[in-house]
Parts: structure tokens; sequence; C-alpha cells
């Protein structure tokens, strides 16, 4: 079996749990990019099996679409705007799609996780969102100890700076909803740093898509209007094992008459 660059694969050893973009091949070790979960990894030749689907065909947008009907008749609507920082390109373009299709105003930026502390307060001033997502890539390094401790992480540390001055720009977990987190990062302490939603309570890999679809729901949700945590978290991939936060309502503006 012939796997070259850009072929999509599986791994055998995983039970072909997970769908990867072949990346690059170096010295018999074939480097991988997940198409649907934010992972990187790397394999041999032989735990890999090449598939034929490009991604997972999921229609995700039909899990926020049904959230809201909106009577356009007579009312009008002012969704929430979301700022999208993702240290992975491919992964914001693809959600700067969803959110073309939800009809969400949305303001993407390419960001390295590393340097996203350095810079988000700028782009918040400039924005001025009322969802702000912050992820990219994150993996918590078992052999490293202790699960509690940010260091450990590939890049909780740097999300849990951002989170913190993002809630400096603005304290309140109302006028500013903040999405924090990739795979297995560390979900308790960016909720301490002033997330209102974080990955992963247990340690998982989340779906490219599961901050957008939260920002979303959020996004087309009435100000008057408490959101239902747990049906919320039933919308993303992984459901509660991946994602958590806590209670709070909507961020839309309803107004009337419709002209």
């Amino acid at each position: 079996m012939e796997i070259l660059k850009g072929d999509y694969v599986t791994r055998k050893s995983y039970n072909h749990d997970t769908v990867f973009k072949v990346l690059n091949i170096q010295d018999g070790i074939y480097y991988l990019k997940g198409v649907d979960v934010r992972l990187y990894a790397d394999s041999k030749l032989e735990d890999l099996q090449k598939v034929t689907t490009e991604e997972d065909r999921e229609d995700y947008t039909l899990r926020v679409q049904d959230k809201l009907i909106l009577d356009r008749d007579e009312f009008f609507y002012l969704p929430g705007k979301i700022l999208h920082f993702d240290g992975d390109a491919d992964y914001l373009n693809r959600c700067l799609d969803f959110y073309k299709k939800t009809g969400v105003l949305a303001v993407g930026k390419n960001v390295k996780e590393s340097e996203l502390p350095k810079c988000i307060d700028k782009y918040l001033k400039e924005v001025k969102p009322d969802i702000v997502i912050i992820t990219g890539h994150d993996a918590y390094y078992k052999k490293k100890g202790d699960e509690h401790d940010p260091k450990n992480y590939q890049n909780s540390m740097n999300f849990i700076k951002s989170v913190l001055t993002a809630r400096n720009y603005e304290s309140s977990h109302e006028k500013l909803i903040i999405i924090a987190g990739a795979c297995q990062s560390n979900y308790e302490e960016l909720i301490k740093a002033g997330a209102n939603y974080a990955s992963s309570p247990r340690r998982v890999n989340i779906h490219a898509l599961d901050p957008a679809i939260i920002a979303v729901t959020v996004a087309l949700t009435k100000r008057s209007d408490e959101i239902d945590l747990l049906k919320l978290l039933d919308r993303t991939k992984y459901g509660r094992e991946g994602m958590g936060g806590i209670m709070g309502n909507g961020v839309m503006y309803v107004g009337y008459p419709r002209q």
C-alpha cells in the first residue's frame, strides 16, 4: 500500500477513530493532522490505512439552525459579533465558513498560540466583540505528571494568559463571552481565568467546530433567554467530555418593528 503526502488515513491502533491528512513523510515517519479533530500525530506506515473520505460529513450547521426560529415578519434581530482567534489557519477558515452559513458576523485572526497573549488586547479594542474564541492546538503531556498544572500542556498556559488579558479588557462574564481551549486543554484553569466555556473536562480531543458551535448558539440566543447549558454541550461532537462552562444568557438583541 502506497500512502503519499496529502492522502487521508486512519490509524489501526486507534480503531480508525480519527481521519488524518498526511502533512509530511520523513525517515519512514508519517506526520499527520486531524481533518475534524484539532490534533497532530505521527505514525509508521504499517499502522496506517488509506481512506477516501476527506472529512466527517455530518452537517453541524443543522445543530444550531434549529436553535432559533426567527419571526422575520414582525421583529428584527441583531446577533452577537464573534472574534475568533485560531492557531490553525485551516480550522479557522472552516469555522469562518460555518459562521457565514449561520448568518453570524465573525472576524477571524490566525495567530500562533504563543503570540496571542501579546496581541489579543489590541484586537479586542479594534473589533469590540460580544464573543471571543481562543483556540488552536493543545495537548496534555501525561509523562510530565500533574494534569492540573498548566505547564504540563502544549498551549494551555498561552490560552490562560490570553483569557486573563481578555477578562482584564472586560471583567463581566455577561458583556464578553469567552470560549477557550483546544484538544485536551486544562479546562479547570481556563474557567478560573475567566472563560465562560472551555475545553476539555475529560482531557479528550475536540472537534474543529466545537468552539464555533457554542459561539453561534450564544450569538443567536436572546439576551433575555438563559441558555440550556447541558443541551448546548450536547450539540458539540464529544459533548460534556470535550466542552464545559458556566450558565448564562445569550447576547442577541431583538427589536420591533422590522422595516
